[in-house]
């Protein structure tokens, strides 16, 4: 059985296979639209431990970019009868980029420097500092979250969010893909991207730890930024480890925090939405197949 990873677009699912991925999406008039394109192989060293992690989260925003662009680009030609520019992308993809540096690592720390002037205890010891520093990081996290699952549109993401995870459990548990089938299986899933984002905000807090506390502002924020492809290959590591011990007792008590925080990025789909999820791992397993 192949090991098969996803993700939500608009109106659709990404579905990734060791060769290739599939996106579906559903058109306004009912009908999937369905695009395949196969994976480059990568040299070995790559396939490593840590390097792996760390290659496989940029290789999955790359493909999770051009999953998204063809979803926009099918909503968009339906709505306005032109597909979305590829200046309007780029402009897309840096702002979403600029916000999640801001956010999630600017902000974080820096509110985190200011609670150093008022408290020693954060600004003398570099694992306090850290701890609060990712504290931080997790409550921005949290409301962002919360804030964007306010909108309809991104509801109906996390609907389709849901849709992936259901349509993944039914394959690795070897059940036949019908949307009676699918409809049984949970919309949480303990290999998820939003257990890998909580795994990041933990390791983190180690990492991190490392950064002598004498450093500067600016010096800080930008070893951060360097070392971001080591918490990735880290804790890519720690989500493969917990997806292949699930049924330790002590490993489910270890993803439970992650399992609790999809509740927020999933909702139950509705049976057109598994059936977008379904075609996509159809198709991908059918490419799969026929380059075996």
């Amino acid at each position: 059985m192949k090991n098969i990873g996803g993700q939500a677009v608009i109106e659709g699912v990404m579905m990734k296979g060791r060769k290739s991925w599939t996106v579906a999406v559903r058109s306004r008039n009912g009908d999937i639209l369905v695009k395949t394109e196969m994976l480059s192989e990568l040299p070995k060293i790559f396939r490593l431990p840590i390097f792996r992690g760390c290659v496989a989260l940029f290789y999955a925003l790359f493909i999770g970019i051009k999953a998204i662009e063809f979803s926009a680009n099918k909503a968009f030609e339906e709505e306005e009868g032109k597909p979305l520019g590829s200046a309007s992308m780029i402009m897309t993809i840096a702002l979403a980029v600029f916000l999640g540096v801001a956010l999630f690592v600017f902000l974080p720390l820096y509110a985190t420097k200011l609670l150093g002037l008022l408290f020693h205890s954060v600004a003398g010891n570099s694992f306090v500092f850290n701890l609060v520093d990712g504290v931080i990081r997790v409550i921005v996290f949290l409301a962002y979250i919360v804030s964007v699952g306010t909108w309809k549109e991104m509801r109906r993401i996390f609907e389709y969010h849901g849709a992936e995870h259901k349509v993944i459990h039914a394959y690795e548990n070897g059940h036949d893909l019908t949307v009676d089938n699918i409809k049984t299986h949970s919309p949480l899933h303990p290999r998820c991207g939003t257990s890998f984002l909580l795994i990041v905000m933990i390791t983190s807090i180690v990492v991190f730890s490392f950064i002598p506390q004498e450093w500067s502002f600016i010096d800080k924020f930008l070893s951060r930024l360097v070392l971001i492809p080591l918490v990735a290959g880290l804790s890519y590591e720690m989500l493969k480890l917990s997806a292949r011990m699930k049924d330790n007792l002590l490993m489910r008590l270890m993803i439970q925090p992650g399992l609790m925080l999809q509740r927020l990025t999933t909702r139950e789909p509705d049976e057109s939405q598994i059936e977008v999820a379904m075609k996509a791992l159809q198709e991908v397993l059918l490419t799969e197949e026929s380059h075996a």
